[in-house]
C-alpha cells in the first residue's frame, strides 16, 4: 500500500448507507459526523453511542519474558496487573517525551495485549521490535481485529440484549472473552472507554464487524443510541480532558508536563526512567491546563495563550462543549502561571478573549447505571 492510500475499515459501506460525512484520520477513511456533532455527543452522555474504532492498532505480546519486556518499555507497572486487567500507560522515548499512549491488557501470566493509536501503529511496532527481547514474540495483529466501542449510561443495557454473561461482573479497566449473539467466536470486550461514560470496547475478527454494528444499533434503539463520529469522539474526550497523541502528547512533550504522572511509575526500570524521574522532582517548565471560556468564544489547537499581554503557552485542544454549552480546552502555559481561578486570554484572529483556569477534568466519570 501506498504511503498517501487510504485505507477504508470493514463499516464503510454502513457509515455511507447511514449519510455519514467522511474524513481521512491517521491514514484512514472515517465518519466525522453522521447528523451533528452535538446530537451525537448528548446522545453518549445521556443515552447511547457506537463508535467504530477499527482503524485502531493492536498487538500481542507474548513469552516466558514478556512481562519483564513490557515493563522495560512502557511507563506504568505491568507487573501489578492482575490477569483479564487492563491499564492505562505511555511508551516514551530515552529523552522522556512520548512514542504513544496505549493500554496494556493481560490476558494470561505470558500473553499481552496491546492497544495503539492508528496514526502510530507502525511507528509504535517498531518501537517495539528494535526493543524486543530474547523469549519474546510480538505481533501486529492490527488488520485481524475489528473494534467498536459503545459508550453511555445505557451502553450496559445495549450490549446485555446481545449476550448471556453478566455484565456487571466486568468492572472498570477489566475484560472478558464471552459469546455475543450471531457471533461465530468468542469476543474480548473491555470496560475502559474514551468518552467519560461507562461502556465497552469490543474485539473481534474484522468479518464480524457488520453484523456487531448493526446488532448494537438494534439493541440500542429503544434506549436512544445513535451512530457517532470523530467529530463527538473529540469533544467527549476534551470533556473528560483525555490525552489525545498530536495534541497532548508527543515526541515534544512528557507525561509529566503532560499532567499524566499517574502513569509513571518510578519503583521500576524503564526508558526515559531518568529524565521523567528529574521532571517529578524538580517540576517542569510548562503545564498541561483545564480552562473554560468567560467570553462567548471557541478555543482551537494551537491558538495562543496570554497572560498580561505576553504569549505564555498554546491551546493544546479546544472545542464548544456541548454539556456545559460554552468554550473549554485544554492549553500548556508556564508552570509558574499555573492558578485555579487565574484569567488568562485566548488570541482568536488577532483578538483576546479572557478564559479562566479550572480544575482538570471538566466532566467527571460517573460509573454505570
Amino acid at each position: 500500500m501506498s504511503p498517501n492510500e487510504i485505507k477504508n475499515t470493514p463499516l464503510v459501506n454502513e457509515h455511507i448507507k447511514l449519510g455519514a460525512s467522511m474524513v481521512p484520520f491517521g491514514g484512514w477513511n472515517m465518519p466525522v459526523q453522521y447528523t451533528n456533532v452535538i446530537e451525537e455527543h448528548l446522545a453518549t452522555r445521556n443515552n447511547a453511542g457506537i463508535f467504530d474504532i477499527c482503524h485502531m492498532g493492536e498487538f500481542v505480546v507474548s513469552g516466558n519474558n514478556s512481562e519483564e519486556f513490557l515493563q522495560k518499555l512502557v511507563t506504568n507497572d505491568i507487573g501489578k496487573l492482575e490477569i483479564k486487567q487492563a491499564c492505562y500507560n505511555c511508551l516514551c522515548y530515552e529523552n522522556g517525551t512520548v512514542v504513544d499512549d496505549l493500554f496494556v491488557y493481560k490476558l494470561d501470566n505470558k500473553q499481552y495485549f496491546i492497544v495503539v493509536n492508528a496514526s502510530t501503529t507502525e511507528k509504535d511496532f517498531n518501537w517495539f521490535a528494535n526493543h524486543k527481547m530474547d523469549n519474546v514474540d510480538l505481533m501486529n495483529i492490527s488488520d485481524n481485529i475489528g473494534k467498536i466501542d459503545v459508550q453511555g449510561p445505557f451502553a450496559n443495557d445495549t450490549m446485555q440484549k446481545l449476550t448471556d454473561f453478566d455484565l456487571n461482573e466486568i468492572k472498570r479497566f477489566r475484560c472478558e472473552k464471552i459469546s455475543v449473539k450471531d457471533i461465530d467466536e468468542q469476543i474480548l470486550i473491555s470496560r475502559t472507554g474514551y468518552t467519560g461514560e461507562d461502556g465497552f470496547e469490543l474485539f473481534f475478527s474484522p468479518r464480524n464487524s457488520v453484523t456487531m454494528w448493526n446488532n448494537l444499533l438494534e439493541a440500542g434503539k429503544e434506549f436512544g443510541i445513535k451512530p457517532c463520529g470523530l467529530g463527538a469522539r473529540d469533544t467527549l474526550r476534551i470533556e473528560a480532558c483525555y490525552s489525545l497523541y498530536g495534541h497532548e502528547i508527543n515526541e515534544n512533550l512528557t507525561p509529566i508536563e503532560a499532567g499524566l504522572g499517574f502513569v509513571v511509575k518510578l519503583n521500576k526500570d524503564f526508558i526515559g526512567k531518568e529524565v521523567l524521574q528529574a521532571q517529578k522532582n524538580n517540576g517542569t517548565g510548562k503545564k498541561l491546563v483545564c480552562f473554560e471560556m468567560i467570553d462567548k468564544s471557541i478555543p482551537r489547537e494551537n491558538y495562543p495563550i496570554l497572560v498580561d499581554n505576553e504569549n505564555v503557552g498554546f491551546v493544546s485542544s479546544g472545542t464548544f462543549s456541548p454539556t456545559f454549552k460554552k468554550g473549554l480546552g485544554m492549553a500548556y502555559i508556564k508552570s509558574d502561571l499555573y492558578n485555579v481561578g487565574g484569567e488568562i486570554s485566548v488570541l482568536i484572529r488577532g483578538k483576546e478573549y479572557k478564559g479562566v483556569i479550572v480544575e482538570r477534568p471538566f466532566y467527571k466519570y460517573k460509573g454505570g447505571k
